[in-house]
């Protein structure tokens, strides 16, 4: 970058927005409820600065106020604009038509997801509009790498060492009964995911909750999502299990083609 692209870089920093935005980052990275007290701390503001930015934040939307601990946390605006961002993703665009496809043929609860820093990541989920029980997990939902039959797969194809990686950091907590909390178990589960191509997850993460877990992979075979399928255990009988691995992993295998998978892993 040359002398004048750095000082127009300086006659358009805007301090303001700047320190606006580490408030929006602070609250999204860090402690998601903070007072201001902490926020001008977290800064190193004076709490009358943050006190201004924090205002016209509330009044845009992009912050929201509770009225009895005075909290600041991120408003509905910044969900409307992360909804649209996840819209522009392509990776939704490309598979929501072959997702709202499978929903229609099995009316089950699907889920996308991918693996960001090292959490299972919900980008999109199409709900059975029939099914008097809804998911909690939604749409930014953050799980831990090794959640259910999402986790599975998307650990499954990772190479060792950054299974290894997770492992090393995570202590397996116990969801349920059924949940994996030894690590030699898990690895040998993955190695299952790996040699079947999916995975049957039965109340691992919820209580009366199972699924079916699949890869999705782009053109350098690399994994990059999986698709879930979530319903409640006792409404599911073997053939129909059956039947939804079938159209699971038909599903996965015309969005993995979209974008350039041609079979061959890495």
């Amino acid at each position: 970058m040359n002398s004048i692209e750095k000082e127009k870089r300086k006659t358009f920093f805007n301090r303001s927005l700047e320190r606006a935005l580490r408030i929006l980052n602070v609250l999204g990275n860090e402690r998601p409820s903070q007072s201001l007290a902490q926020l001008s701390e977290a800064l190193n503001l004076p709490r009358a600065t943050v006190l201004r930015l924090c205002t016209t934040l509330l009044n845009f939307g992009f912050l929201r106020q509770d009225l009895l601990s005075k909290h600041y946390s991120l408003g509905m605006r910044v969900l409307e604009l992360a909804i649209s961002v996840s819209d522009s993703f392509s990776l939704r665009k490309i598979a929501s038509p072959y997702l709202n496809i499978l929903q229609a043929k099995i009316g089950k609860t699907i889920f996308l997801a991918v693996l960001d820093k090292d959490e299972v990541l919900y980008i999109d989920k199409i709900d059975d509009l029939r099914n008097p029980i809804s998911f909690t997990s939604k749409i930014g939902t953050r799980r831990p790498a090794y959640w259910g039959m999402l986790g599975f797969v998307l650990m499954a194809y990772l190479p060792d060492k950054e299974i290894k990686r997770i492992l090393q950091k995570e202590h397996l907590r116990a969801f349920t009964s059924k949940s994996i909390t030894k690590k030699p178990e898990l690895i040998e589960l993955l190695g299952k995911v790996r040699s079947t191509g999916y995975v049957v997850e039965v109340e691992m993460a919820l209580d009366g909750i199972s699924g079916v877990g699949v890869p999705i992979f782009d053109h350098t075979g690399k994994i990059v999502a999986a698709v879930g399928v979530g319903f409640i255990s006792s409404s599911v009988k073997e053939k129909e299990l059956y039947r939804i691995i079938k159209e699971a992993t038909k599903t996965v295998s015309a969005i993995s083609k979209e974008l350039g998978y041609t079979g061959e892993r890495r």
